[in-house]
């Protein structure tokens, strides 16, 4: 296992970096990063159905469509991203590929449990939701982990004002969330900041899997990945193609 640490906030090239990862090499990753403010969704929803556009354009939040189906989600830099890029098995499918997250918050004292859509829920409320791609062999798994996320702001672009207007859309699945750093304060009186949490997940991660130093991505790999964004992540037509 490789784990990889994204140099970037910028959604487009983290969604093509994941690509990249996925269908150019042949590797297993662990692939992290962070995203400045936008909405992520899902491959065969439709935009209009999921995202409020004028608060998005308003707050400039970037709207962006992955490969990976499943529901729609809002990210900001107090939001982790983890990302499990790996060669085909013939295990069916399954959540197993949330253990080394799980193993990682209950070594910090946070009881998280997994949900029954491959999710993780705490206290009753979901703090990461996951999405899967198959193809040529390979899988992508990877999830959200809301740790000191704008709430408020999650609410507000999640709640589109034309809901269900294309009809043969995949429509998101509404639940109750809850910050990380929320239930720490609760629990611990304290909570690191979003940097520090994230220091902290990625040590944990690289103990789980027995690695002593991250694998940064090269030169050449970024002009690849760059490639990608501008020839896909960064255009309307697939953005926008519902």
């Amino acid at each position: 296992m490789n784990i990889v640490v994204s140099p970037s906030t910028i959604p487009s090239f983290n969604l093509a970096a994941e690509e990249y990862l996925f269908s150019q090499k042949y590797d297993d990753f662990v692939f992290l990063y962070i995203n400045d403010s936008s909405v992520i969704i899902g491959s065969n929803q439709a935009v209009i159905n999921e995202v409020d556009l004028d608060f998005c354009i308003e707050n400039q939040i970037t709207v962006i469509r992955r490969l990976s189906g499943g529901g729609a989600v809002y990210h900001d830099r107090g939001n982790i991203n983890y990302s499990f890029i790996q060669n085909k098995t013939d295990e069916p499918l399954s959540a197993k590929f949330l253990n080394p997250i799980i193993n990682t918050l209950h070594s910090l004292g946070i009881p998280a449990l997994i949900g029954k859509r491959k999710d993780i829920w705490l206290d009753g409320y979901k703090i990461s939701g996951t999405a899967s791609h198959i193809s040529r062999g390979r899988e992508l798994h990877h999830g959200t982990l809301l740790y000191d996320t704008d709430l408020n702001v999650l609410q507000r672009v999640l709640s589109s004002k034309q809901k269900n207007t294309v009809k043969k859309a995949t429509a998101s699945v509404p639940s109750p969330v809850i910050n990380i750093k929320t239930h720490l304060l609760k629990s611990n009186g304290n909570a690191p900041d979003v940097k520090s949490f994230y220091e902290i997940v990625k040590e944990r991660l690289m103990s789980f899997f027995n690695i002593n130093e991250l694998n940064n991505l090269q030169i050449e790999e970024i002009e690849k990945i760059e490639e990608i964004r501008k020839n896909k992540y960064i255009q309307r037509d697939w953005n926008y193609k519902m």
